[in-house]
């Protein structure tokens, strides 16, 4: 991966990136580490806009061994991989810190949970507005327009904003 069309700051050979430093990829993604040639190569992490990060060493542009882990902490497993299998059902924060007394949900991986915008759902990488049909990030940037598929996805799976507040109504 030769990478192009971002912020870079580092060291520049002969019109090439050459040695340390971080580029911000135009997604919001950062990389920190060691370039050779214009490409990632060597010791370096991607930095995702969600809080997630990618730890490798690359050559040539392809990472050759890797890590992931997720905004919370949890680290992917590429084998013997128990979270979410089917028994066990609890949040990464619920297994580290313990569940939440009866009758208090926790709906998300997030504590508290992200406040989705009137009318919206949230469908992991941002949120989405059924009306306009498109996706922003988190810090509201444009994302994408979900097709058919996917808003129909999103409608059945994902948690949406509250229409009303819920809590205690007197009888009347």
């Amino acid at each position: 991966m030769e990478v192009t069309g971002g912020r870079y700051c580092g060291e520049t050979v002969r019109g090439r990136m050459e040695g340390r430093g971080s580029y911000t990829l135009p997604t919001g993604t950062e990389y920190r580490g060691e370039l050779k040639d214009g490409m990632f190569h060597g010791e370096g992490e991607l930095l995702f806009p969600g809080g997630g990060r990618y730890r490798a060493v690359w050559h040539r542009g392809v990472p050759a061994e890797g890590k992931y882990t997720f905004a919370d902490g949890l680290e992917y497993q590429d084998e013997k991989w128990h979270y979410c299998d089917g028994y066990d059902r609890r949040f990464y924060t619920e297994i580290c810190s313990g569940l939440k007394p009866a009758g208090i949900s926790q709906l998300t991986n997030l504590d508290p949970p992200r406040k989705i915008p009137a009318g919206c759902y949230d469908c992991g990488d941002g949120f989405y507005n059924p009306e306009t049909r498109i996706v922003v990030d988190y810090k509201m940037r444009f994302l994408r327009n979900a097709d058919d598929d996917e808003h129909e996805w999103i409608i059945r799976t994902c948690r949406k904003a509250e229409d009303e507040t819920t809590g205690h109504k007197p009888k009347p």
